[in-house]
């Protein structure tokens, strides 16, 4: 079976049909957001609560506060997991929306598409980290919404010009790539081969030619050369893309097929990393193959469950979120939803609920106020169909 990648050929390759969504990527994309606009801070407030209450819900809350915050250097919690989540999605909807953009309207429409999505996500990107609010050298050119721009703009530019096996070869150059800069260029007054903290090539380029403000003072979790990698991070999920695309597999074998690649790639990941840690701060080639395998399994798992076997009520909310995701997490970066919580579930309020319950409490309650906020915004903009999108 050959599947053809470029928008051109695949399109015509396959009877013209109506605008379909596949429900899991929407749902997986909220549940994504879901955790950065304030999942996170009521498991943090949980754990905190759960501290001296016993073995087992110590041990619990222990367990779901160290997941939800990132390693300090080497491994993999599900934090670090969010991120490479996300541009694992946003490779996936590449192929819906751009097949579908080269089909109303050609291939060179959706380079321009492409290219001014990408200035526009960028621009964000800036602003969301204070834009020029101070001094240049304040500006940080990178970030989270910086690196989802440029993995989207290169992935993108691949899918529409490359064929699959021009595709694979990318991935494979991308990861190869870096793993031959990172092992085998020496760093001045270091050497070659290091994985250590402000002590391996990426650190050191970006400690010497990035711009503006580091993120971690000497060094950038989304710097110059680790974009690369994040490229095939993003190339994982075109290629999931275009397998939930192909009209001539099944969907019970599609996720089979998700489901058995993510394990494939889970194990590959893990090999390589007897040599190449799994560093999400530098994101190792081991880490784009262990994060994207987790990322396969987790849309095979949710595929089977919303799109083959129809369970949907329960991810209703997820919908909503990863309608408007980037407007979600925008909003959330500017203001907060927990901060405008804390007017109503704030101060001696809050104190006052942990002098009837336990410590924490009112904290929890607060983040959880925040959540039911950004999903109301959610709910109201899905049910109003007004899609904010970047």
């Amino acid at each position: 079976m050959q599947l053809q990648l470029t928008p051109k050929n695949f399109i015509a390759a396959a009877p013209a049909a109506p605008a379909q969504r596949v429900a899991s990527v929407d749902a997986l994309r909220g549940f994504n957001i879901f955790w950065l606009i304030g999942g996170d801070g009521a498991i943090w407030a949980l754990a905190d609560m759960s501290t001296g209450k016993g073995p087992v819900a110590s041990g619990i809350g222990h367990f779901l506060g160290r997941q939800l915050h990132h390693v300090a250097w080497e491994g993999l919690t599900f934090y670090d997991f969010i991120f490479p989540l996300f541009i694992f999605i946003t490779g996936v909807s590449i192929v819906f929306s751009l097949s579908r953009l080269v089909e109303r309207q050609g291939l060179w429409p959706a380079h321009l598409r492409v290219l001014r999505r990408s200035l526009l996500l960028y621009g964000l990107g800036l602003i969301y980290y204070g834009g020029i609010s101070q001094h240049w050298a304040d500006i940080r050119y990178v970030g989270v919404l910086q690196r989802i721009a440029l993995c989207y703009l290169f992935a993108s530019l691949l899918y529409l010009n490359l064929n699959l096996r021009g595709i694979l070869a990318a991935f494979v150059t991308l990861l190869a790539g870096y793993w031959a800069l990172m092992t085998f260029v020496p760093v001045p007054g270091i050497g070659a081969g290091s994985f250590a903290p402000d002590a391996n090539l990426a650190n050191w380029l970006d400690a010497h030619y990035l711009p503006g403000r580091l993120w971690d003072v000497t060094r950038d979790p989304e710097g110059m050369l680790s974009t690369l990698p994040a490229i095939g991070t993003c190339l994982i999920g075109v290629f999931a893309g275009l397998l939930l695309k192909n009209e001539r597999i099944a969907a019970q074998r599609k996720s089979l097929w998700l489901i058995g690649a993510g394990i494939i790639l889970v194990a590959a990941g893990h090999l390589w990393a007897l040599q190449f840690p799994v560093i999400k701060a530098i994101w190792t080639s081991s880490f784009v193959l262990v994060a994207g395998g987790y990322s396969l399994l987790l849309l095979g798992v949710w595929h089977q469950i919303i799109d083959v076997w129809g369970i949907r009520g329960w991810s209703t909310i997820f919908v909503w979120i990863g309608a408007n995701a980037i407007t979600l997490y925008f909003l959330n970066g500017l203001s907060g939803f927990e901060p405008f919580a804390q007017r109503f579930m704030g101060g001696d309020l809050s104190a006052l609920i942990d002098r009837f319950t336990t410590p924490h409490t009112g904290l929890f309650l607060g983040h959880v106020l925040g959540l039911a906020f950004a999903v109301a915004l959610a709910g109201f903009f899905y049910r109003r169909k007004i899609f904010l999108r970047v």
